[in-house]
């Protein structure tokens, strides 16, 4: 009662009370901490912190110690012990999304493969369980599972967004505006490529998409032939600018987008004609601004620019950013950041070349803004990377098809744990039916064998010739040879009873058939009555 009492957040004394089963404690001489603790007296000399002792988890058996230092430096809350590695393909993972249970990772990429990867259903094989195209030959820009994770968003390089399934069937797509109206608030959806989406983080039927038409727009699930309300970015001198990322935040009452003259530009989601808050310089102008992310607390978000920088604001003092790094090359226009679980790191990927060095996923510290720590990927560059909070583990795409899951057997929970742990399921037995076949060049042409021209021919040959494929001898035909006797099925005893079963003395009366050997047996008696003449 004790432990469940303590591990339950925040209940009241009166629930305590009656909760617990048996005698009260004896009385303690302090009536201050009456009130806080539950449960049986302190052992006398115990002289530690009550009230700290109160809120500590239960895990603290283990070590109170350690979690304290965790607590004081967030690099330790890293998962990056382990990682497994899934391959989406050859081409760049520029999409990338999972649900909010964990179970099911997306990727997308410049091959335009939407793969889906089941968690609890993989081995250790690693292969998606599905794969599909769903925007035919573009190449996919933005993935996101809605908040309840029955849905995905699925933005690509046309102008209709997507809404899929879980299993990946169409739900809705976008209707496509009309291209020769000028005005974009009197058309119906976006005219030209879009760039990014999201969902609403409260609302499940709310997305928003952006595009190259200069607006972003928002849409209800529900009615795919309208958006339900369009945001026009402008410039310092009202001219339409292109929205290069959009994101909502966290209580999704604010719209923001960055946008290609550098500019971060900020509505309140029911007002969209003027701007609540804009940053005309925020990054160079000319760059695509790759990624903006508002952080748990609400006021702070994080901008990752095509300037190569890594930027924090304060929305309530929008002039210049709290925090500035350089030196963080960027070569996509949906190179991510994100905030870690508790808030305290920042994290984004880097871009490099082709051979020339490898690509990294770098954390920051949210408050000195110090580069605390950083993981080398692979050699190729790092474009989505997510932290999620209830796996706690850290996902990366790179720019050579692959998929990167790093987890913590100790901090981290399932995810990736779940597949690491099944074996592989073995191959089928009809593979394993094929030989070896040997190249002779120089033998003479009676010896040499015909050439092989497809395993799936030779394992039809191999099925057609009884020794190769283990077929069962058929039943003898004709008189019976090598002790076998024939057509009577393949024993002695078989061939026994079918032969009694063919006697052919069969006569008409059953009585007469029965009787038949009487007179002789009494006439002449030979078996029965000699037998017991004497005794």
């Amino acid at each position: 009662i004790f432990r469940a009492q303590k591990s339950g957040s925040g209940s009241d004394d009166s629930e305590s009370d009656s909760e617990l089963v048996g005698p009260p404690p004896p009385p303690r001489p302090n009536a201050q901490e009456d009130d806080e603790l539950v449960g049986p007296p302190l052992p006398p000399g115990y002289t530690g912190n009550t009230a700290d002792s109160d809120d500590e988890d239960d895990d603290d058996d283990e070590g109170g110690t350690q979690e304290d230092d965790d607590d004081q430096d967030p690099v330790k809350k890293i998962p990056d012990t382990h990682e497994i590695i899934l391959q989406h393909g050859t081409k760049t993972v520029s999409a990338l999304a999972l649900d909010p249970s964990g179970a099911r990772l997306v990727t997308g990429g410049y091959d335009y493969d939407v793969r889906f990867w089941d968690f609890a259903g993989m081995d250790q094989s690693l292969q998606a369980f599905r794969s599909l195209q769903p925007c035919d030959c573009h190449q996919i820009k933005s993935l996101q599972y809605s908040i309840t994770g029955d849905v995905l968003l699925v933005v690509s390089g046309n102008a209709q967004a997507k809404v899929l399934d879980r299993d990946g069937f169409n739900v809705m797509e976008c209707i496509k505006g009309d291209q020769y109206i000028v005005d974009m608030a009197n058309t119906k959806g976006h005219t030209a490529m879009l760039n990014s989406g999201c969902w609403h983080p409260k609302m499940k039927e709310e997305f928003m998409t952006c595009s190259n038409d200069g607006t972003v727009r928002t849409w209800d699930v529900k009615s795919e032939k309208q958006h339900k309300s369009v945001f026009k970015p402008r410039s310092f001198q009202g001219k339409k600018v292109i929205p290069v990322c959009c994101t909502y935040s966290r209580d999704g009452k604010l719209i923001a987008a960055g946008c290609q003259d550098g500019s971060i530009q900020i509505w309140d989601r029911n007002l969209n004609v003027h701007t609540k808050f804009h940053c005309r310089q925020a990054h160079a102008v000319g760059s695509d601004t790759s990624c903006l992310c508002f952080s748990y607390d609400g006021v702070t978000l994080a901008s990752r620019g095509g300037d190569d920088t890594l930027k924090v604001w304060d929305i309530r003092s929008f002039r210049k950013p709290v925090n500035e790094a350089s030196g963080l090359t960027n070569y996509f226009s949906m190179t991510d950041c994100c905030f870690s679980p508790d808030n305290k790191l920042l994290l984004t990927g880097t871009s490099v070349k082709r051979e020339q060095g490898s690509g990294k996923l770098v954390f920051f510290d949210k408050l000195s803004f110090k580069r605390v720590y950083e993981i080398e990927v692979t050699n190729a560059s790092v474009v989505r990377c997510l932290w999620h909070p209830k796996l706690n583990q850290v996902m990366a795409g790179t720019g050579n098809g692959l998929a990167k899951v790093y987890y913590d057997p100790v901090k981290s929970h399932r995810g990736a744990k779940l597949c690491v742990v099944k074996s592989q399921r073995k191959g089928k037995h009809a593979e394993t039916l094929t030989q070896d076949y040997i190249i002779t060049p120089h033998a003479l042409p009676m010896f040499r064998d015909a050439r092989q021209r497809s395993t799936r021919k030779q394992l039809e040959k191999d099925r057609l010739d009884p020794k190769k494929s283990h077929k069962p001898e058929p039943p003898v035909s004709g008189p019976g040879r090598g002790g076998r006797v024939a057509a009577h099925g393949g024993t002695l005893s078989s061939f026994i009873v079918k032969n009694i079963a063919l006697d052919k003395t069969d006569d008409s009366n059953p009585r007469e058939a029965i009787l038949r050997h009487a007179k002789e047996a009494s006439e002449n008696p030979y078996w029965v009555a000699p037998a017991y003449k004497d005794s």
